[in-house]
């Protein structure tokens, strides 16, 4: 696999698409930080981490809206890419839908939010948008 942020958000989009209830992701270390993010920010309901003693596996309970059946997340779009690398710097950091979503940043520091990128004055590679 040469791209697994990628077939990470993947997985995801179809999990949502197909209205599945928990969706189950390959671990790695950069997956389960973006997989804490989206929980604190509010886009999952839940995720766990499960240990097979090889590669891992996470759980992730999807969120949906008990009335209306419509997610939570509404669009998970990959920005840095392997052939197309997208770095910013502290000043130039993105907003998405104008504050409204969030960008996943992979920066010195670990994997945090654009606002937390923008509090602690660092830049880092954009890993992708949601929203």
């Amino acid at each position: 696999m040469t791209d697994p942020i990628a077939d990470f958000l993947t997985r995801l989009r179809n999990g949502i698409m197909a209205n599945h209830k928990v969706v189950d992701v390959p671990a790695s270390n950069v997956k389960k930080e973006m997989t804490k993010i989206l929980k604190d920010k509010g886009y999952i309901l839940n995720y766990k981490f499960v240990d097979d003693g090889i590669q891992g596996t996470i759980k992730i309970a999807l969120k949906y809206n008990p009335e209306t059946k419509i997610s939570a997340i509404k669009n998970l779009k990959r920005v840095s890419k392997p052939g197309l690398r997208k770095y910013c710097g502290a000043a130039e950091l993105p907003r998405v839908l104008n504050g409204l979503g969030i960008a996943i940043l992979s920066t010195s520091q670990g994997v945090m939010t654009d606002k937390e990128a923008r509090q602690k004055n660092v830049g880092g590679e954009i890993l992708c948008y949601v929203y």
